[in-house]
């Protein structure tokens, strides 16, 4: 054994120190303990719910305590009952116009029984585990929807910041504008341009004076600034007014038509949750993507949230509060304020609370005037540019357009249900669409199909390939993923046909696998997936596969995808790379394509004789096929975005630094595509550290490239099992010839140290511990790599200013397994990345 062998016990798990006899017993654990990340981030959240809560009342034409009750119950409610822990629940701007048209049929009282009933009809579906199905609208009626209300809030309150008074529908707002304009209020005016005015300006304040000013919200910076100044001018303007809670009303019974109240309990059900949902949705990916050391955030739990929701929304109306849903600007600042528990969402209904019954002189100081002008900025922002660009590159306009006219027009629901129409007539045109062109190239004739291929599309297709003269050579393209029993049949008959008269016919699509033989058969639904690519020669209709049939990332041993040889001295040697996957029998090291192993010379040979040269016809032949499947088969899918990166030049979020191993699919293993990764790869994945005598200007290069010119906001050092460099530093002697291998091998000496360091833990897999002494090398690697980067100019410099993470991973071949280091410097854990997990590396 070398001397670099660690001599630990084989079991890595840190040891728990007894308590010392003689020295104070520890201190019991507290039960509740709130982080101070929580308590910052509580009162960032307060700051910005206060104005909006009493803009949104004023907006609905409720009491304005109606507007703190819901703030409030969402903050200790929903956040202690609801699935998303991060979000922020309260009076959504989302249900302005619903609550406001409830109020005007029904009275307050009936609104706020509607509000309970819609809270028992989350509950129920909560029950019912039905909280995914509501992801299933398209995301283009929610912004539709959302930019209604939008437009809808905007202009009502328009009028308010005029110094006038809404009406009730979105067009006699409108056609009221021009008088209102002829009688405008200049105190009124005054201070709501300067609310707009601090609302624009105070997110952009320059300079590190600004940076530190920019923590206080601009909603609370806008709204106390046009109090101050209209305090202190005296102007004479309409100002919040707060009546005692004792005369505060809260729920009564229903009044009203059946038909009605249903449908008023349907819609505030219907937005109240669609928007909670989505809401937490989006917390989930601010929450993976927020910058800093990663904490563990729990991803919602939908079916929760929505008894969550629920649970709020009954306390809310019962207490004489508004509809509660999550709200996104909240939830927002929440996550960017460092929160890491639902105790700062709870912390800031508290607060609320304590605002409610202690502020109400302060807040009755505030113009209304300035709450319209806080609301009317956010209806505004609903509108947003960069959803209709979403939409506009999704070729949803139709579906935005009309959900967000029928919200202005008619209504929430009934722009919902007339969205909801547009974008299934549009499915059902999309499906039926089917685009089929026939032209004539160098003696080829080509077939194109683009869409779907079924039965309606059969007639276009039959005229289509009787173009093909008799005896011609014709590549049909089938660019679709769906084809139907009758169009199978169609083109089936037309092959047997082309075939018999001399012809020749290739199939070539998105997929791989068709073959359009006579004995093939549809499958029982009437249904087979469009692929290729298939030719087909010969008067007898045969058909022969020219290409490689692997789907991507789909089983595969090697890409074994030849002929079946025809002689016994055609059939290829039996060896450990043609097949034999590492884990299931093969030593390791063997048969890798890159490792480095015991009896395994880099260069290819093995046990000391020269690898055998590649036989001609056989690596070769396989190279110009899977280049000659990718110009047939992928070129055509990715040309455009490749056209766009060769534009405008690659911008790689991430650099990931790996091993030069065979069996590491990066690309695979990260689900990333082109312009996604920096890779550097070599043998170990060794990170050398800056110096004259023991660094490498290659990998240097790199890493200064990808963090001073790329500029990437991550750098991952990933480590996988069976490392043939690992293998070869665990076995390695003193002494002997010093070939390129062992001269770049020095550079993982630094982990075979830290490995046989006894005062250093050891790295670890979270529940189980390492199979052997390799792979503890394997995960101490990573970590010392990671040492090393920090060691680079460029990566210090970047991490103190807060612009890069580094992250460790470690891969497990045999178990198509990857683990992401976790834990401080005294507890290095790798845990698993498990298939429900959203985590970006």
């Amino acid at each position: 054994m070398s001397a670099c062998t660690p001599t630990r016990p084989s079991d890595p798990t840190p040891t728990r120190r007894a308590h010392p006899p003689h020295s104070p017993p520890p201190a019991p654990r507290r039960c509740f303990r709130v982080a101070g990340e929580d308590v910052s981030a509580s009162i960032a959240v307060f700051l910005i719910a206060l104005p909006l809560s009493l803009g949104i009342a004023l907006a609905t034409g409720a009491p304005l305590q109606a507007g703190l009750v819901a703030a409030a119950v969402g903050g200790l409610v929903a956040g202690r009952l609801g699935g998303s822990a991060l979000q922020v629940s309260g009076p959504a701007a989302g249900l302005t116009v619903v609550t406001a048209d409830l109020i005007q049929r029904y009275g307050w009282r009936t609104t706020c029984a509607i509000t309970v009933l819609a809270g028992l009809a989350q509950l129920v579906l909560g029950c019912l585990r039905v909280a995914r199905t509501a992801l299933a609208v398209s995301p283009a009626i929610v912004h539709g929807m959302l930019a209604g209300i939008g437009v809808t809030i905007a202009v009502a309150q328009l009028h308010i910041v005029l110094g006038g008074s809404p009406q009730s529908a979105v067009l006699d707002n409108v056609r009221a504008l021009p008088a209102q304009l002829a009688r405008l209020h200049p105190a009124a005016v005054a201070v709501s341009a300067l609310t707009l005015a601090l609302l624009l300006l105070w997110p952009r304040l320059p300079g590190p004076a600004g940076r530190l000013l920019r923590k206080v919200p601009a909603p609370l910076v806008a709204v106390t600034g046009a109090t101050a100044t209209a305090s202190l001018t005296g102007l004479t303007l309409p100002k919040v007014e707060l009546p005692s809670w004792r005369s505060h009303a809260l729920a009564g019974l229903p009044e009203g038509p059946a038909l009605g109240l249903v449908a008023a309990v349907l819609t505030i059900t219907l937005v109240c949750s669609v928007q909670s949902l989505l809401g937490a949705v989006a917390v989930d990916k601010l929450v993976a993507s927020r910058p800093g050391p990663a904490v563990r955030v729990h991803r919602s739990d939908l079916d929760r949230e929505l008894l969550g929701q629920g649970a709020a929304n009954i306390v809310s109306g019962a207490l004489g509060g508004l509809p509660v849903a999550g709200v996104a600007v909240r939830s927002t600042a929440n996550v960017n304020s460092g929160a890491v528990s639902r105790n700062s969402t709870m912390l800031h209904g508290v607060l609320v609370v304590v605002a409610a019954l202690l502020m109400v002189p302060v807040l009755e100081l505030i113009p209304l005037a300035s709450l319209a002008a806080l609301v009317m900025a956010v209806g505004i922002q609903m509108v947003s540019l960069h959803h209709i660009r979403t939409v506009t590159r999704h070729r949803e306009v139709l579906v935005y357009a009309a959900t967000t006219l029928g919200v202005v027009l008619l209504g929430v629901l009934q722009g919902v249900a007339l969205g909801i129409a547009v974008a299934v007539a549009t499915a059902l045109h999309r499906l039926t669409r089917t685009r089929i062109t026939h032209d004539e190239q160098e003696g080829v004739h080509h077939v194109r199909v683009r869409g779907q291929l079924t039965f309606l599309a059969v007639p276009r297709l039959s005229r289509a390939l009787h173009l093909v003269p008799h005896g011609a050579h014709a590549v049909v393209e089938l660019d679709g993923s769906f084809m139907d029993h009758a169009a199978y049949e169609s083109l089936q008959d037309w092959q047997k046909t082309h075939t018999a008269q001399g012809g020749t016919a290739e199939f070539t699509g998105r997929r791989g696998g068709l073959s359009l033989t006579p004995g093939d058969q549809a499958d029982a639904s009437g249904t087979t997936d469009v692929a290729g690519p298939t030719e087909v020669a010969g008067p007898a209709g045969l058909s022969a596969a020219t290409g490689c049939r692997c789907r991507p990332w789909t089983p595969w041993r090697n890409h074994q995808c030849e002929r079946p040889p025809t002689t016994p001295e055609s059939a290829p040697p039996a060896t450990a790379d043609a097949g034999t996957t590492p884990d299931a029998g093969a030593t390791p090291g063997a048969g890798t394509g890159s490792s480095i192993g015991k009896g395994t010379h880099p260069d290819g040979a093995r046990d000391g004789r020269p690898a055998a040269p590649l036989a001609p016809g056989r690596g070769g032949h396989r190279l110009a096929r899977g280049i000659s499947a990718f110009q047939r088969n992928t070129a055509p899918l990715v040309r455009g975005e490749l056209a766009r990166l060769a534009r405008e030049g690659q911008r790689p979020s991430q650099l990931f630094l790996t091993c030069a191993d065979s069996r590491l699919v990066t690309s695979m293993i990260t689900s990333s595509g082109p312009g996604d990764l920096f890779v550097v790869r070599n043998v170990g994945n060794l990170v050398p550290l800056p110096g004259a005598e023991s660094g490498d200007d290659s990998v240097a290069a790199a890493i200064e490239y990808a963090v001073e010119v790329l500029q990437v906001r991550s750098i991952t050092v990933c480590g996988h099992s069976g490392c043939g460099a690992m293998q070869a530093l665990l076995g390695s002697e003193p002494g002997g010839a010093q070939t390129p291998l062992r001269r770049w091998l020095r550079h993982g000496r630094p982990s075979l140290e830290r490995m046989a360091d006894d005062s250093r833990p050891w790295a670890r897999l979270a529940g189980r511990q390492p199979a052997d002494a390799v792979e503890q090398l394997c995960l101490t690697n990573v970590v010392q790599q990671l040492e090393h980067l920090r060691a680079h100019e460029s990566v210090a410099r970047a991490l103190a200013a807060g612009a890069l993470e580094l992250h460790g991973m470690y891969f497990h071949v045999g178990e198509a397994q990857a683990y992401l280091l976790t834990g401080a410097e005294e507890d290095q854990v790798f845990d698993h990345v498990r298939e429900e997990d959203d985590v970006a590396v």
